[in-house]
């Protein structure tokens, strides 16, 4: 049974500095480069240093170890270190167990980062290729005969049953591509900066698994990002307006596996034309908060493929079930207003959490006016997380 009461951690903590490296497609060095990089930047915009950091937090996928972070960047002891599992579903899970640290004491500043060379070295999108034995390895096995390789592969299916189960055409997807790309457009940090697409583009963008085009897809990025968090009273006399964690939550549906969750309509109807792991997380940053739907005033949504986007905005309940294409398209949410990782960079999320901190702190390139509750999720298809980021005493 998943948690059917609000949590005490709202509003104990905030994300008080925010520190990336360039997003490329060949950074040129190191994936322990890029994270000192991106961790050094995080604690300058902060105003705090290396020896104020007490915690690291990052991802099991991650190959840059806390203690060789810690070095690089001339931190000294640490008191604590975690990571999260299941890819892109732990961005926002990192925060969480940063929160989690510093309102209970056992650290004071956390610092949450995540760095890879996912284009010029190992790339994602190339699917499976080898895997040591493990459970999970033997659950994706069943999977693999077929011909489902990658992780394209892995969400067609999803999207395909939604198209039908909806009676919609892959254009439902397109509005998803052009409304991040129009962001990224107008933001100088984006790789798609200055190129927008149109509805006719994505129509035209070339097949990679039906119904799944090639602007369907996330990008293949390599660069660093890192998060600061420390209690929500030591953010009050930092350098930037601090990002109250107002809400944080992880989830994983009965059933799940990891991109390949098929045959559990046994216990959700609604089959492979939902998300039942975001709305575990959903529910919980509804309750947590006391915020609903009608209060979020920015949604920053983990978009590796544009369907799940979609499917997320109908577990969040901004929409009927069938219905998001239309929203989105009706522009009635400002949606990935970075560009998302179809526009910006694939940094497995992070970059999106920083994006919700620039949209509560006043800073973002495409700022929503007044912007005081940001909802922001992590990875789909997986055991994900997400955070509800507001302004201090919002």
């Amino acid at each position: 049974m998943s948690v059917r009461r609000a949590d005490t951690l709202g509003g104990r903590a905030a994300v008080v500095g925010i520190g990336a490296t360039e997003f490329s497609k060949d950074s040129g060095r190191s994936e322990l480069t890029l994270a000192a990089e991106a961790v050094r930047a995080a604690l300058d915009d902060a105003g705090l240093t290396p020896s104020d950091v007490d915690g690291l937090v990052t991802f099991t996928m991650d190959t840059s170890p806390e203690t060789a972070v810690a070095q690089a960047t001339g931190i000294g002891e640490l008191s604590f270190f975690s990571r999260v599992h299941y890819g892109g579903g732990a961005a926002c899970a990192t925060v969480q167990q940063a929160a989690l640290a510093v309102a209970t004491g056992i650290a004071e500043v956390v610092v949450c980062y995540r760095a890879f060379n996912e284009r010029s070295g190992r790339r994602f999108g190339s699917g499976v290729q080898h895997r040591e034995p493990s459970a999970e390895g033997a659950a994706l096995g069943w999977n693999l005969p077929p011909g489902l390789l990658t992780p394209a592969s892995w969400v067609a299916m999803a999207a395909q049953r939604y198209l039908h189960t909806y009676g919609l055409t892959p254009e439902a997807f397109g509005h998803v591509a052009v409304a991040g790309r129009r962001y990224a457009a107008t933001n100088p940090a984006a790789y798609f900066h200055g190129r927008p697409i149109t509805l006719a583009d994505h129509a035209a963008s070339r097949p990679i698994v039906e119904p799944l085009r090639l602007l369907d897809c996330c990008q293949e990025t390599d660069g660093g990002q890192a998060l600061v968090v420390t209690t929500a009273a030591r953010a009050r006399d930092l350098r930037r307006p601090p990002a109250l964690i107002t809400a944080a939550a992880q989830g994983a549906g009965r059933a799940q596996e990891q991109m390949t969750s098929y045959y559990r309509d046994e216990f959700y109807p609604s089959d492979l034309a939902g998300l039942p792991e975001m709305g575990v997380v959903a529910r919980q940053l509804w309750r947590t908060s006391g915020r609903a739907p009608a209060d979020i005033d920015v949604a920053i949504l983990y978009d590796h493929f544009t369907p799940f986007v979609l499917m997320q905005l109908e577990e969040f309940g901004f929409c009927a079930p069938g219905e998001a294409a239309g929203f989105v398209a009706a522009g009635v949410l400002p949606l990935n207003t970075h560009g998302g990782q179809l526009g910006e960079a694939y940094l497995h999320g992070m970059n999106g959490i920083a994006e919700a901190v620039r949209q509560v702190r006043g800073s973002a390139v495409n700022q929503v006016p007044d912007a005081a509750h940001v909802l922001v999720t992590a990875g789909t298809g997986v055991p994900t997380s997400g955070l509800i980021l507001g302004r201090d005493g919002g």
